[in-house]
């Protein structure tokens, strides 16, 4: 089967997301549980500056630093730049400025949003004070934005009895629109249509599945489709047994790299069907197809592989290929 090259190739939007985190150690700690009660604070390196945010290591010796010190809530504007159309997720949903912003007390500008409303009534020099969120959770995000005005804003005297912030959590993501390639488009409208394709460069060439632009041994073009069955063997596995945000499926499961039969690279997916410890090497497996009216254009039209019932493949006739 040759590619059709008159067949446009497939797009659509991607996001990628997932949470980051990390333990801020005892300085970011310290500044992170500040920020949860309205409070600033920085830290003081060797040469006596203040840095805000807190240098977990001295800029001139390297050395940890320790020092910490309350700064103000009111500063000034060092530079800036106008966002004239706010995205998703940034701090405003108005057109708002980011600027460094000197807090009184410290020696280094701290990057925020302010909103000034319009970019005539910001400059360099302005004088800008901290605007808090409701709720302070211990995060930069605890201050919604800066506003002009050199006027702190009332904070009230509760008492803060929770546990330092140890763990800071980030939301990450990004958004593209992805376009497929012809390979990677024939290869996924076949799956529409329950079909497996990989695909070679010439007659004799070494089958890859999924397809992919050339061949990673001789970057000739795989150029040639074939059709595979939906039976393989297990080549290598590992067993899922620790949670984890955003898994669909309940430990413990097996994930493992199946080689359709003709094909010479294994693909990534689901063994069920069968006790997780009874997953071996050589197993011979299926797929299970979800049903017909929920396939799309992916290869989550397979639901997963599930053992065959026949011997399992020797080891010879896979080896080279794990």
């Amino acid at each position: 089967m040759q590619i059709d090259t008159h067949e446009p190739p497939l797009s659509a939007p991607l996001k990628l997301s997932f949470d980051y985190t990390r333990s801020v150690g005892p300085v970011l700690s310290q500044f992170f549980t500040a920020l949860r009660s309205r409070r600033i604070v920085g830290v003081r390196g060797s040469d006596g500056r203040v840095h805000v945010p807190p240098a977990e290591y001295d800029p001139v010796t390297y050395a940890p630093l320790t020092e910490v010190v309350p700064v103000a809530s009111v500063g000034t504007v060092v530079s800036w730049t106008w966002q004239p159309t706010p995205l998703a997720g940034q701090p405003l949903d108005r057109p708002f400025a980011w600027a460094l912003i000197k807090l009184d007390g410290a020696d280094t500008p701290l990057l925020h949003a302010v909103d000034a409303g319009s970019a005539d009534a910001i400059a360099t020099g302005a004088r800008v004070h901290v605007h808090w969120v409701n709720e302070p959770v211990g995060a930069i995000t605890d201050i919604a934005y800066f506003a002009l005005g050199d006027e702190p804003e009332p904070v009230p005297d509760a008492q803060d009895d929770k546990d330092p912030v140890t763990v800071l959590v980030s939301p990450s993501s990004i958004e593209i629109q992805h376009t497929a390639s012809l390979p990677e488009s024939t290869f996924l409208r076949a799956l529409q249509d329950g079909k497996l394709l990989g695909a070679r460069s010439g007659k004799d060439g070494k089958v890859y599945f999924p397809p992919r632009e050339a061949d990673p041994a001789t970057g000739k073009p795989l150029d040639e489709f074939v059709e595979l069955p939906d039976k393989g063997t297990v080549t290598t596995f590992a067993i899922i047994n620790i949670p984890f945000a955003g898994q669909r499926i309940k430990p413990p499961y097996v994930a493992a790299y199946v080689l359709l039969d003709g094909a010479d690279i294994p693909f990534l997916h689901l063994v069920t069907e069968i006790d997780a410890t009874e997953v071996r090497m050589g197993m011979r497996v299926e797929a299970v197809w979800k049903p017909r009216e929920e396939w799309g254009l992916g290869i989550d039209n397979i639901s997963h592989f599930r053992p065959t019932g026949e011997p399992d493949a020797d080891y010879d006739t896979y080896k080279h290929h794990l």
